[in-house]
């Protein structure tokens, strides 16, 4: 059943999540700081950070070359059939339990990379560190619409923005103290608001009732 590697992926967060924590303590670890990656990049004009834009520039990337790996190789054809109908990919002599274990590792690849460039930029780690930051990332999926990569992305860029602006946006003038502290609602009010009134997402697919 569909619902088996969902369960069986919180499973091994947690499995990971404490694992780690036996190792390091439960407290806030610092990263160490990498010398080449100090100081300030003018770009078009305007000055960031270098680790944002190498942050930003790697995410793009991965995000292309997973793009690619998913509609242009024999694998991502693959995932896609078995996402289609495991069944009947299956019977044209896909081996399923080989495309599942390949989605994990690609995905738990990006997610390690994800995660290195998270405390690149924050120099901060903890053993739960990836919880929130992959509720978020599910969140975006749904926005943008399961199964979509391009979708994901946006989804992505869609809930950073409603984060960033919306405290001030919608909470403050309502008058409430610190909005900032307050993203998390609004990115999960987001997330149930898209649920309840557009669950296929902003460039997810409609199944239609035949297809179904």
């Amino acid at each position: 059943p569909r619902l088996v590697p969902l369960i069986t992926a919180i499973g091994a967060s947690f499995f990971l999540q404490y694992t780690f924590r036996g190792f390091y303590g439960s407290g806030v670890k610092v990263y160490p700081d990498i010398e080449m990656l100090k100081g300030e990049i003018s770009i078009f004009g305007f000055e960031f950070l270098k680790i944002q834009a190498v942050v930003v520039i790697s995410a793009v990337l991965m995000m292309a070359g997973l793009w690619w790996f998913v509609q242009r190789t024999k694998t991502g054809k693959a995932m896609r059939a078995v996402a289609e109908d495991k069944d009947v990919a299956a019977l044209m002599g896909i081996d399923v339990d080989r495309v599942i274990v390949v989605t994990f590792v690609v995905g738990a690849a990006l997610a390690g990379a994800a995660g290195l460039l998270y405390s690149l930029l924050f120099h901060q780690v903890s053993f739960r560190m990836g919880f929130v930051p992959g509720i978020k990332a599910f969140t975006a999926a749904v926005l943008g619409g399961i199964g979509n990569i391009p979708g994901a992305m946006l989804g992505g860029f869609f809930l950073g923005f409603i984060e960033s602006l919306g405290p001030n946006l919608f909470l403050e003038g309502l008058g409430i103290p610190a909005p900032n502290q307050l993203k998390d609602v609004i990115a999960f009010t987001m997330l149930v608001l898209i649920l309840i009134l557009r669950p296929s997402g902003i460039l997810g697919e409609r199944i239609t009732e035949k297809k179904a």
